[in-house]
Order: structure tokens, then sequence, then C-alpha cells
């Protein structure tokens, strides 16, 4: 219940501002708007201010502006009339919704920069690794623990969060890889392996494990009847090394250990300025998403974070460098989704949306719901922009095209295309639920 609350709130909020894009342009042209609806379907509850209805509709799903007269090829019987007006007006109409979304998206992000834009410091940092486990992807390509990665898919010098976009946009693909091992590059390639899809997917399957901090693993706080617990560990110590290997994240530290399959580990701990060593056997024990790994059994000190609080001229620019950022990501899904790069099944419906809006409104802060806020309404704004008849990029394409030909197109061919455009949506729309419905629990996990 909690996520489809959170679902129709941030849905409602992208809706509204997309159509009162519509709405305030249409009104400063002088077009008569005869509803405002957020939702489709029977009418609930609302008021009429004027000549508009306001109205909140059965189906939360979207939502819609009718314009008097706005029906495709209708002749304008009135000066109010959308197709009454010059084609450039009706251009700017069509253009405001999605315009409106990306002014929605720019102001989010804007807003986070100057309050409280927390980040972890390795999302940000060169890609350089922590651990390799064996058997993987990347551990194929001969890189080690320790190595810096200087070539990913098309970007030069990578970050881990252009490792991890790059990653997802070629899964089950081979890119080019290139990495410095001992001051000396390697220019290889690597196949991004993903069995379980981009839901399923992560680096740490890939055999990618970033160094997450320069500082060793450090002990908050142990669990009972645990190995870390009956070997001595206390809360405060720092792991320096694991059979002599120096690492510096608990993904890391997990990896290595299955690894080695539940072997005796040599610890060397830092306590009070002083090195401990410690004999600790790893044990097979539940994760707590249902599954089994060798842990010993304590909870970490988490790698540290970013905070900024940027002045108003530095977030505008920030927002800026990160909307521009997640429009070309988007573009870039739909392209490659036309060229099968992509697989249809990696979108989102109302379902997998609802998730993400969960998940990130269950972590601690204000940016991970604000920054998938500010990418669902780019997301909305785009795919509004695509020219397929029902949106506004459809509206758009035909209105460029009567306009070079300088009359309107036959009544009949617009709304055949309409008529087609409107069926080829349906079944996308349903395609895309289905896959959202395919990836829950109750159908992805076997129950015992």
């Amino acid at each position: 219940m909690s996520t489809i609350i959170q679902l129709g709130i941030v849905l409602g909020i992208m809706v509204l501002v997309h159509e009162f894009g519509h709405f305030a342009v249409a009104k400063l042209c002088g077009i008569r708007v005869e509803t405002f609806s957020i939702g489709f379907g029977k009418r609930l509850i609302g008021f009429r201010r004027g000549e508009t209805d306001y109205r909140l509709s059965l189906l939360p799903l979207g939502g819609y502006v009718k314009m008097s007269g706005d029906n495709p090829g209708e002749a304008p019987t009135d000066p109010g009339d959308f197709n009454a007006h010059p084609r450039w007006q009706r251009m700017l109409v069509a253009l405001a919704g999605p315009f409106a979304n990306f002014i929605l998206a720019f102001g989010l992000m804007t807003g986070v920069s100057m309050l409280h834009n927390e980040v972890q410091e390795y999302v940000t940092a060169p890609a350089r690794t922590d651990y390799i486990p064996a058997n993987t992807a990347a551990s194929r390509t001969g890189i080690h623990s320790g190595d810096l990665i200087v070539h990913y898919d098309t970007v030069e010098n990578p970050t881990w969060d252009q490792v991890a976009i790059r990653s997802l946009l070629n899964l089950n693909q081979t890119i080019p890889f290139s990495y410095l091992h001992d001051g000396q590059r390697v220019d290889t390639k690597l196949f991004v392996e993903s069995k379980g899809g981009p839901d399923n997917f992560s680096l740490d399957v890939l055999g990618l494990i970033p160094k997450m901090q320069n500082v060793p693993v450090k002990v908050d706080a142990l669990e009972p009847n645990m190995p870390a617990a009956r070997a001595g560990l206390k809360p405060g110590d720092q792991i320096a090394s694991i059979d002599g290997l120096q690492l510096h994240s608990v993904p890391a530290l997990l990896a290595y250990l299955q690894d080695q399959a539940g072997k005796p580990a040599s610890l060397i701990v830092l306590r009070d300025g002083q090195s401990v060593p410690i004999q600790i056997t790893p044990q097979f024990a539940e994760v707590g998403d249902g599954t089994k790994d060798y842990r010993l059994g304590f909870r970490p000190v988490q790698p540290p974070v970013k905070v900024e609080r940027l002045p108003f001229g530095k977030a505008l620019a920030a927002s800026w460098d990160y909307n521009k950022k997640g429009s070309m990501l988007i573009v870039e899904v739909l392209k490659r989704m036309f060229t099968r790069q992509v697989s249809v099944r990696s979108l989102s419906g109302p379902i997998g949306i609802g998730q993400q809006i969960h998940q990130a409104a269950s972590m601690p802060g204000w940016m991970p719901i604000i920054g998938l806020m500010a990418y669902i309404s780019l997301n909305l704004g785009i795919f509004n922009l695509l020219p397929i008849p029902i949106l506004d990029g459809g509206m758009l394409l035909f209105l460029v095209v009567e306009s070079i030909m300088r009359r309107d197109l036959n009544q009949q061919l617009k709304e055949r295309v309409y008529q087609v455009a409107f069926v080829c949506i349906l079944v996308f729309a349903a395609m895309v639920i289905f896959n959202d419905i395919s990836k829950l629990d109750l159908f992805s996990k076997v129950k015992p």
C-alpha cells in the first residue's frame, strides 16, 4: 500500500507538471481548455472554474488536457478552437508539456545541489578495482586487484558511475576494455555477462569490485554467535589485511571469502594503534535475502560520503550537467532499443517504477527520491517527444509536415494513423506491464 501511495504521489506530480505546461501555453494563446484531468476514465472529484473542468479521474496512470476542437482533422467552428490557431501556436502547446518536465527535473536537482547533495565518494572517483573475484568475466581479461580502468566501452578514464551505466547499456555484449597494470596499459575486450537481466546485474557479479575508500574496513558492530565475535574482533577494529591481501570494502572482503570457500583466514587487525593477528574461519550463513554466503558476521562502518551545498550559480551548473547526462543516457537507451542492442525487457512500467520509488524513499536522505523523480521527469519529457501519433512528438511531426506542405493532411489518413498508433501504444503498455509482473518475486523465485 505504501508503494502504491508513493507511486501515486510521484506520478501525480509528474503528470500535473506536464499537463500544466500544455494548459498554461494553451491559455496564453487564447485556446479554450475544456478539461484538465489528472488520470483517465471516470471523473471522481473536481470543480469547474470558467470554461474549464478541473478533475481527478479514476485511472491515475497519466492525465490529459482537453482543448476545444483538438481532434485530428476537426474543422474549427470557433476562434477558441485548437485547430483555429496558427500552427506555430499549436507547436508551442505540444512542446510545453515535455518542456515543463525538463524544467521540473532541472529545478529539483538545483534544489538538491543547494541544500544537501550526498554522494558516496568512490562513485565519482577514477575506477580503481579493489578485488577481482576468480572465474568472472573481468578475471578472464587479466585485470588484477588494484588496477585502474582507463577505458570502458566509449568512455576514456571512466568513473565507477560511468562504468555501471555503460555496463547496463551493454548487457551480454563485448565492449572495448583497457586498464593499467604495473604502469602498463592493457587493451582488451570484456564480455558484460548478465544471466539474470538488468534487474539482477551488478558489477560484483561481473567481477569488478570498486575500491570504495583508501582505509581498511572498520568494524562497527558484531553479530552474536558468528565467527567475528568468536575470534575476538571488537567494534572499532580495522581489518588491515586478510591472508596478506589489503582490501578496502565489505563487497571485496566477501568476494574473497567466497573464492576461498570457507577456508580459515589470517587477519591483521589494527586496534588502538597496534597490529593484532587473528585466525578466523568463515561461516556459511544467511545473508538476509534468502541466500547464503561465507560470512564473518560484523556490520562495517560505511564508506565516506561527499556532501555538497553549492551556491545558486554552481547548483545551476551541477543540475544542468546531471540532467544533460541523464537525457543523453535516455536517448541512447531508446536508440539501442531500435537497433536491438538493448532489450525491451529492460524497460519498467508502473509496477517497476513503483518498486524503484519505494526503494528510493526507503533510503536515508532526500537525494535518492529527488534524483529518481528528476530522472522520471526527464523520461516522461523525452518519451513524449518521440514522433509517435497520440504523443506530443506525433502532433509536432504532423504540424511540421503540414507547415512544409502549407496545407492540412487528409483527415481520414490522420484518423487511421492515430487509430493504429493507439493500438500500438496499448500493446506496448501491456507488454511493459507484463514484464513488470514477470519480474516480481512471486514469479522469479520458486517457493520451498
